[in-house]
């Protein structure tokens, strides 16, 4: 793996997507995002990433992914498919 690569795969490891990202690389809707980290929901997938805790401002608790995490789902998908 030449210099370039390994710096790529390195930030891609800790690169923290917001809502919008994750719905764009994922190809799902926020309420289908949303529905997949909820126990409760009928399209509950436990094996989906779970957001972090980036901060609080008064009204709500800021969340991101981690592209690394989102990417490892995706491949899974993938292979379970075929």
């Amino acid at each position: 793996m030449n210099k370039v690569n390994s710096s790529q795969q390195n930030s891609q490891q800790f690169r923290v997507l917001r809502i919008k990202e994750v719905i764009h690389l994922v190809g799902l809707s926020r309420s289908a995002i949303y529905d997949r980290i909820n126990p409760k929901s009928p399209r509950y997938d436990e094996s989906f990433p779970k957001p972090l805790k980036l901060g609080m401002n008064s009204r709500n608790i800021a969340v991101g992914w981690l592209e690394r995490d989102l990417i490892q789902w995706m491949m899974k998908c993938v292979e379970s498919n075929n």
